[in-house]
C-alpha cells in the first residue's frame, strides 16, 4: 500500500508541476490542460494537485513498511 500511495504522489506531483508549467509558459504538457472543464481554473487544479502529492507522500511515509 506505501508503494501504491507513493506512485499516486508522484503522479499528482508531475502532472501538478507540468500544469503550472503550462500556465505560465504556455507549453502544451501535463493533463490538466487537456481537460476542458477545468479551462479557466489551471492554475487552482495544478495546486491542489501537488498539495494533494504532499498529502499522499505524508500517508505514505505514515504507513509501515513491508
Amino acid at each position: 500500500m506505501k508503494q501504491v500511495l507513493e506512485v499516486l504522489g508522484f503522479l499528482a506531483l508531475v502532472q501538478g508541476v507540468l500544469g503550472l508549467l503550462h500556465e505560465f509558459t504556455h507549453w502544451h504538457v501535463g493533463l490538466v490542460q487537456r481537460l476542458g472543464f477545468l479551462d479557466d481554473y489551471g492554475i487552482y487544479a495544478s495546486v491542489a494537485l501537488v498539495v494533494l502529492a504532499c498529502a499522499l507522500f505524508a500517508a505514505a511515509e505514515s504507513r509501515k513498511s513491508g
